[in-house]
């Protein structure tokens, strides 16, 4: 199986209690780089609430499903889920990522913002023209014969599936430290 298949994304959504939003961002802060030290561990975004009273989004990236499980079944997270429960309204939503959703992952450490909307079109556009340029070349002639919405989806399948599961993932992965420049 290619490392890009194995990799797990988690996204995690909670609600702090009113008046405690920073020392519950303190402490996911805290616990993200707890886990930081377990074997699989890639990577974690914190993305606080766009409104008050809003949902923090918690991104989690790990290499593989038993990594996310050995985290999960850790001491050491169960400690941090009791000291967050004092400062959370309520228990925290799970849900695991695949496709496109995950081209851009974040950062290896805990953040606040994603990388700039024109530099994901850059890195984007640096994955999609050559990946478009073979398909245009090499396999367009194959397909003289068929009508032109069949070489079309045909065409666009080939790049969207070369692009979530071949070229993305990587391109962004060798692009990160540009992704992330301020």
């Amino acid at each position: 199986m290619k490392d890009t298949e194995k990799t797990v994304y988690r996204v995690v959504r909670r609600r702090a209690k009113p008046g405690c939003e920073k020392a519950y961002e303190d402490l996911v802060r805290g616990m993200l780089d707890e886990s930081s030290h377990f074997p699989g561990y890639l990577s974690a975004t914190i993305i606080p609430p766009d409104s008050p009273q809003g949902e923090y989004q918690i991104i989690q990236r790990f290499s593989t499903q038993k990594d996310l499980d050995h985290w999960d079944a850790s001491k050491e997270r169960a400690i941090w889920h009791e000291r967050l429960h004092s400062l959370a309204e309520s228990d925290p939503d799970y849900r695991l990522l695949t496709g496109l959703e995950v081209w851009f992952s974040p950062k290896p450490v805990p953040s606040s913002s994603p990388p700039p909307r024109w530099r994901m079109t850059v890195v984007s556009w640096l994955g999609i023209f050559p990946v478009v340029t073979f398909c245009l070349w090499f396999i367009m002639p194959l397909l003289a014969g068929f009508p032109f919405l069949v070489k079309t989806a045909i065409i666009t399948m080939i790049v969207v599936a070369l692009m979530s599961y071949v070229v993305m993932p990587r391109l962004s992965r060798w692009m990160g430290w540009w992704l992330i420049k301020k």
